[in-house]
């Protein structure tokens, strides 16, 4: 399955009380490489296992395959995960026909605020929140796989170039 989706960064935390749902979510990678990740994860009482290929040139689409798992056996994936396993709770926001999940990490990631919302095509406009932030689609260092293994802590910010 083709994943279609743009990412961006939140301006306010507003989006908190437009939420109808909220989940913390732990998840590790078990391969975190940019060409394909394989990610454990444990989501509210679920536990699932993710596969994610490489992201297309323009960085909006990518392969994914995802499958569900017992929480238990998700808990002990875990364990064999790389380095720095992400720890977030995820917002769902209903804006117009789109659901934008909006992720506040915490631990290393904390103050990391990212949005996400799921399209039918590249092409597909959708309204835009007035939480919503600079778009940063594309951009790997957002990745989670890759926030796991370079947190948003370790980050330059003095430049406001994140």
């Amino acid at each position: 399955m083709i994943e279609i989706e743009r990412k961006f960064l939140v301006t306010s935390n507003a989006f908190k009380t437009e939420a109808f749902k909220s989940t913390r979510i732990i998840q590790g990678y078990l391969n975190s490489n940019k060409n394909r990740a394989v990610r454990v994860r444990i989501k509210g009482e679920q536990g699932f296992l993710t596969i994610k290929g490489a992201s297309s040139k323009n960085g909006l689409s990518r392969f994914e395959w995802e499958k569900e798992i017992p929480r238990k056996e998700a808990q002990e994936l875990l364990n064999l995960c790389e380095p720095g396993v992400i720890d977030k709770t995820r917002y769902e926001v209903k804006v117009g026909p789109h659901i934008f999940e909006v992720d506040t990490f915490y631990g290393d990631n904390e103050g990391l605020i990212i949005a996400e919302v799921e399209l039918k095509n590249e092409n597909e406009t959708f309204e835009k929140p007035n939480w919503l932030g600079e778009e940063v689609s594309g951009q790997i260092k957002y990745y989670n796989s890759q926030l796991s293994n370079t947190p948003f802590n370790t980050w330059d910010t003095s430049c406001n170039n994140l």
